[in-house]
């Protein structure tokens, strides 16, 4: 440290060789590329330095002002964690001497106290040290984590007036909440003036997070994933180089060595970054709209919601003043009462949900669900007296037993697919020996023999159970290019053959078998159209007259006999 500021002082009373400024083509190409300042402990002038710090490790950057009475700002962006920062002018010594001064203790706890600060802060807001008129001379800036390790960024400038690389804010840089939804916010915001007066290229960018807001973009990114900058972080002490004057213009010992320093720059020893898991946030930059609504949200969830205003250019940022909102409720349905023993038809919207309510007699011992999914797989779960007993998906029909309870009472929650729409019927019953719905078999396919197909008729087969059912059969004629999209438009197994023309009705009979392995019966259709194609339904229906569709089966008959 000392032989850098004893370095420093003899060029700056010597005046061997003159800084140069921000007009030097040297300089501004250095700027351009932030490399050359990645690992350096100089800050250049008009250009924002990120850099990465170990917790409880100090780092020491240094700005030259050349001029007494000139403007100085330097702003310091904490990213994900707050920082101890401070600035100082260092007094440069009178005699210039490449040796210590033999008291590193001293000289150590001088460093790390701050009665000569210009400047201190702990946090991590963005906070910002100007000074309208300041002495010439060498400035440290020391910053330290003591939470986490943590990135940062450094913007330090001599012409604030003009440079303004931070995009202003309104007089009310609140942001507003102008309409709120179960699942949107709206969003409003008053304009930058650096877009409606200094005509600059800005855009906005909302962020929405379920934790808390924040105070700029860097710590957004930061939370959001590790950046790839980083993914190499420099080892405490091997990072801290002390005043490169090559930086700054001076000669290497020969031209060769410079060239390959500006464009090859050595590497450093680090070790990895671990990749954070992804936060519950996201971002969106919107251009230059100062209107946003977020969609997609959940109901009766809180969200902070930030907008930072960023220049298109330098991609410098500054952050409005975020907010916070609950969303709405979702409205509160109406359950249905079901009655013991009836079949309840209902209807659920897409990704939708109804509730139903079942109180059987007091002294009940059992008690049986029968649902019945007309069109795609539905989700169920009853609860009994707020004890959750079963969560399941239903496709087709499906029996539940559960344990009763004396004066239990069941709340059954059905929930749709992300698909469509869902159709069902249920039925629960304290005796379900007096169901209303028909058994089924598993297999509800209908199957037809290729071998006994005929110019005018077809032979199919399906599967009965062991309780005497009324099977009937129907068919229609449909195109050859009939289609699967056709076919599922077909498949409500809900909707019963008083649906069906009177025409299209081929027989209907009563079928059972006791041994399962037999239960299957055959018919031939007959008094078909040659080379046509026909759609076949087989209907079931039980004893309370409630009506279950197998599968449909298209089949073709032969066009030459």
């Amino acid at each position: 440290m000392e032989i850098s500021i004893v370095t420093a002082s003899a060029i700056l009373k010597g005046r061997f060789s003159k800084l140069p400024t921000r007009d030097e083509e040297l300089f501004q190409m250095q700027i351009r590329d932030k490399a050359y300042f990645h690992d350096s402990s100089v800050i250049p002038d008009g250009a924002e330095i990120s850099s990465y710090l170990f917790r409880d490790t100090p780092k020491r950057y240094f700005f030259v002002v050349e001029e007494d009475n000139t403007p100085l700002s330097v702003t310091v962006t904490p990213c994900d964690a707050p920082l101890e920062w401070k600035l100082s002018l260092q007094e440069l010594p009178e005699e210039a001497s490449g040796e210590g001064s033999g008291d590193d203790e001293t000289d150590r706890e001088k460093e790390s106290s701050c009665d000569d600060c210009l400047f201190s802060y702990k946090g991590n807001d963005v906070e910002c040290f100007i000074a309208s008129s300041s002495p010439s001379g060498l400035y440290q800036l020391e910053l330290l984590s003591t939470e986490k390790d943590t990135h940062f960024k450094v913007y330090a400038t001599t012409t604030p007036e003009s440079d303004q690389p931070y995009p202003e804010l309104p007089y009310d840089p609140r942001v507003d909440v102008t309409s709120l939804g179960r699942t949107t916010v709206t969003l409003a915001w008053k304009p930058s003036p650096t877009a409606s007066v200094l005509k600059q290229p800005i855009q906005y960018c909302v962020v929405v997070s379920r934790e808390h807001n924040f105070k700029s973009l860097c710590a957004v990114e930061a939370k959001l994933s590790a950046d790839d900058a980083f993914m190499m972080a420099p080892k405490p002490g091997l990072d801290f180089s002390p005043f490169d004057f090559a930086h700054f213009g001076f000669a290497l010992e020969n031209s060769a060595k410079e060239r390959s320093f500006l464009t090859k720059p050595s590497p450093k020893l680090g070790r990895h970054a671990h990749a954070r898991p992804k936060a519950d946030i996201q971002k969106v930059c919107i251009g230059n709209k100062n209107i946003f609504t977020v969609s997609d949200l959940k109901p009766d969830t809180q969200y902070y919601f930030d907008v930072f205003v960023a220049n298109s250019d330098s991609n410098m940022s500054t952050a409005y003043l975020g907010t916070f909102a609950r969303t709405k409720e979702e409205a509160r349905q109406k359950t249905v009462e079901l009655k013991d023993g009836k079949v309840t038809d209902v209807f659920v919207k897409r990704k939708g949900a109804k509730f139903l309510r079942f109180a059987p007699v007091p002294a009940h011992q059992k008690v049986t669900f029968f649902v019945h999914s007309c069109l795609d797989a539905v989700q169920i779960q009853v609860r009994r007296d707020g004890k959750l007993l079963l969560s399941q998906n239903v496709e087709g029909i499906r029996q539940f037993q559960l344990r009763g309870k004396p004066k239990a009472k069941y709340l059954i929650r059905l929930k749709g697919n992300k698909k469509g729409a869902s159709m069902l019927k249920i039925l629960a019953t304290t005796r379900p020996s007096k169901q209303s719905l028909p058994s089924l078999p598993e297999d509800r396919r209908i199957k037809a023999f290729d071998k006994l197909r005929t110019c005018s008729s077809v032979t199919v087969a399906w599967l009965g159970t062991q309780e005497r059912n009324k099977f009937c059969i129907y068919k229609k004629e449909v195109d050859d290019n009939y289609n699967e999209d056709q076919k599922k438009r077909e498949q409500n197994q809900c909707l019963g053959p008083d649906t069906r023309k009177k025409s299209e009705k081929v027989l209907c009979k009563y079928f059972h078998s006791q041994n399962l392995q037999k239960a299957v019966t055959t018919e031939t259709i007959k008094g078909l159209q040659p080379g046509k194609s026909y759609l076949l339904d087989v209907y079931v229906t039980a004893h309370g007259g409630h009506s279950v569709k197998y599968q449909s089966k298209v089949v073709k008959t032969r066009k030459f006999c």
